[in-house]
C-alpha cells in the first residue's frame, strides 16, 4: 500500500470534505431521488437522472477520499528543517529571465492549488526543485517553453 505525503492542514481539508459528503451531500440526494420517484415516469424524469447521477459521484468520492485518508503519511512541516527543498518547503525563486520572485509551499497531490502557492510534489517545477539548495538554478520545461529560475530562499513553516 503506497502512502500518500500530506500536510496536516491538507488531512483535514480531506477529513472536511469527507464529513460534508456523507452527513450533508449523501442525505440531501436520497431525499432528491426520493421526491423524483414520486413524480411517476422514472424513463423520463430528468431530476431522478440527475439525481442518481450525483449519487453516483459523491459515493465515488467517499470511497476515494476514504482510500486517501487511509494511506495518508501526514508530515508535520512545523518539524521539519534544512536548507534543501524536500516536502514542505516554502521556496521563493527568481525567474531569471523577469526577475520576478514566485513562492510556493510544496505540498501533497491533492492540496495543490497553484493561485495560493501550493505546488504539488509531482509537478515539474517540484521535481526539478526537490534536492536544491538555496542559490541554486533550475531549469523546468513548461508549455510556453524552457524556464530557468533561482532559488532565493528555503524554510519549512
Amino acid at each position: 500500500m503506497q502512502k500518500i505525503p500530506m500536510t496536516a492542514t491538507g488531512y483535514q481539508r480531506l477529513e472536511a470534505e469527507l464529513k460534508t459528503l456523507k452527513t450533508v451531500e449523501r442525505p440531501a440526494v436520497i431525499r432528491a431521488i426520493s421526491e423524483a420517484r414520486e413524480h411517476g415516469d422514472l424513463s423520463e424524469n430528468a431530476e431522478y437522472h440527475a439525481a442518481k447521477e450525483r449519487q453516483g459521484w459523491i459515493e465515488t468520492r467517499i470511497l476515494e477520499l476514504e482510500d486517501k485518508l487511509r494511506r495518508a503519511e501526514v508530515i508535520d512541516v512545523s518539524k521539519l528543517s534544512g536548507d534543501k527543498v524536500k516536502f514542505g518547503a516554502t521556496v521563493v525563486l527568481s525567474d531569471e529571465d523577469s526577475g520576478e520572485e514566485s513562492t510556493y509551499q510544496i505540498v501533497g497531490a491533492d492540496e495543490a492549488d497553484i493561485k495560493s502557492g501550493l505546488l504539488s510534489i509531482t509537478a515539474p517545477l517540484a521535481r526539478a526543485l526537490v534536492g536544491k539548495a538555496e542559490g541554486d538554478s533550475v531549469e523546468v520545461t513548461t508549455p510556453g517553453g524552457a524556464k530557468a529560475y533561482e532559488i532565493v530562499s528555503v524554510a519549512f513553516k
